[in-house]
């Protein structure tokens, strides 16, 4: 991949976002379900898949993902530097951060990965926005305040359009969505570790076609 600008960054990140109103944040253990996971998703509309560099299989099952027609697959938790350069070798197309370091934004924008970094405060958000990142990750959502903090950035950083995850439910995720700094948000009840386990790609694929036309 060539370089990219914190504004490139953002404008794909944004594109992303607005494909539709959830992206998966998934967290898989066991490899043999990355296919037939991701096709249930993106068949059931939501075409962007969040791996979360959480397992050991993380990054093959970036790699089986990658080939899914259709599907746009990026690497969540990146940490380190070497999360990075791994998460490109995988085939991993965005990167996502609970928050942002200068090391981790200079190592995304070596590799040319747009990153949605993260931002929990008013600060952290207006020091993302410094560098050029107007689209950001808001982590831990729920926790760090929730739909109603959210909306209330909304005036003072109407520049910044946020992916609000952690905590985000198919209940909830409308309080989310109805602020104008929401295009998407991020969540795991798309896809229940019980459904994967048990290989319910019916249900799955169900639970991410409901999502698409309730929040739509």
């Amino acid at each position: 991949m060539t370089k990219i600008s914190a504004f490139e960054s953002s404008k794909r990140n944004l594109e992303l976002c607005m494909m539709a109103p959830v992206i998966p944040v998934l967290i898989i253990e066991d490899l043999s379900t990355a296919k037939n996971l991701g096709e249930a998703l993106v068949a059931g509309g939501l075409p962007v898949l969040e791996v979360t560099l959480r397992t050991d299989c993380a990054l093959d099952v970036i790699s089986e993902m990658a080939k899914i027609k259709g599907g746009i697959v990026g690497a969540g938790t990146l940490i380190t530097c070497q999360d990075v350069k791994n998460a490109v070798n995988a085939g991993a197309t965005f990167g996502v951060a609970p928050g942002a370091t200068d090391k981790l934004i200079a190592a995304c924008e070596e590799a040319g990965l747009p990153l949605l970094a993260g931002a929990t405060s008013a600060s952290e958000a207006m020091k993302l926005l410094e560098r050029g990142y107007s689209v950001q990750k808001f982590f831990p959502a729920q926790a760090a305040g929730g739909a109603a903090f959210l909306k209330s950035l909304s005036s003072p950083l109407p520049q910044i359009t946020f992916c609000p995850t952690g905590g985000v439910s198919l209940e909830n995720a409308k309080d989310y969505l109805d602020s104008s700094n929401v295009k998407c948000v991020g969540g795991s009840w798309v896809a229940p570790k019980d459904a994967i386990k048990n290989r319910d790609w019916d249900q799955i694929q169900q639970l991410a076609s409901d999502s698409v036309r309730v929040l739509s």
